[in-house]
């Protein structure tokens, strides 16, 4: 699902009326008419959705993220994947532990346009390098990064977060997929190389790392990328089934 096939955003619109617009044959802006009569559009909600459409447009040529983060509803932002899927950036830190306060981020994992950069504590992992990953990127995609992930860089490195942020745990509840990403993983088939190791081995690593096992440094490298490329997988396949559920069987209707 595109950007270009939504409604939702516009003041006055929501889930119901948005449907009623796609049953009348109005999947996307371009196909929007205010001369054909919709129920519930009534002449202001038109002029408003002209209106919206007239300036989207133009952001939406300009990549403008950041304008459709801020207008689509929190449990709506997975429908701007498919127009940023080139642009996104995701993520996944390892840590010394949970505490943001205390702990320290030892790698973080970022994947973008089929390159993965892992940077490492002590040796490239600074502010700068992370702003300037993140500011390049359209969209950051996380699991539980909401929580965890983007508060933990925030305080660690005493940067703000900005970049629009797609948390793929919320569209997994969504579907009915409830639990961590290594559980979520498996009940997908998405494949692991090493499917043994856990966070608990991750802040091991570290330790054994400090300790002078440049092994243990590649092994924790090597489980933090495949966390960050696998969230690719995930958002494909999340992002792909609320398509099917939410519009894919009102736009088929109409064919």
């Amino acid at each position: 699902m595109r950007i270009e096939n939504s409604f939702i955003p516009i003041k006055g619109i929501g889930e119901r009326t948005e449907r009623r617009l796609w049953e009348g044959g109005i999947h996307t802006w371009g196909e929007f008419d205010p001369g054909v009569d919709v129920r519930g559009v009534g002449s202001t909600t038109a002029d408003r959705i002209e209106t919206f459409i007239a300036e989207a447009r133009t952001r939406l040529d300009d990549r403008d993220a950041t304008y459709f983060d801020r207008r689509f509803p929190n449990g709506e932002r997975w429908r701007l994947y498919e127009d940023f899927r080139d642009g996104t950036c995701f993520f996944d830190i390892e840590t010394t532990g949970l505490n943001e306060q205390h702990d320290r981020v030892t790698t973080v994992s970022l994947h973008r346009d089929g390159e993965t950069r892992t940077l490492v504590a002590g040796r490239d992992l600074t502010a700068d390098r992370l702003r300037e990953r993140f500011d390049e990127a359209d969209l950051l995609a996380t699991f539980n990064g909401a929580r965890f992930d983007v508060p933990f860089l925030e305080t660690a490195f005493g940067i703000e977060i900005d970049t629009p942020h797609l948390d793929l745990m919320y569209p997994c509840r969504r579907i009915g997929l409830s639990g961590g990403l290594k559980p979520i993983e498996k009940r997908l088939g998405i494949d692991r190389d090493r499917s043994d190791l856990s966070g608990r081995d991750a802040v091991r690593l570290w330790h054994e790392y400090e300790r002078g096992d440049e092994n243990a440094l590649d092994t924790l490298i090597s489980y933090n990328r495949e966390d960050t490329e696998n969230l690719r997988i995930l958002a494909d396949v999340v992002c792909d089934s609320l398509h099917e559920d939410v519009f894919a069987p009102v736009a088929e209707a109409k064919e």
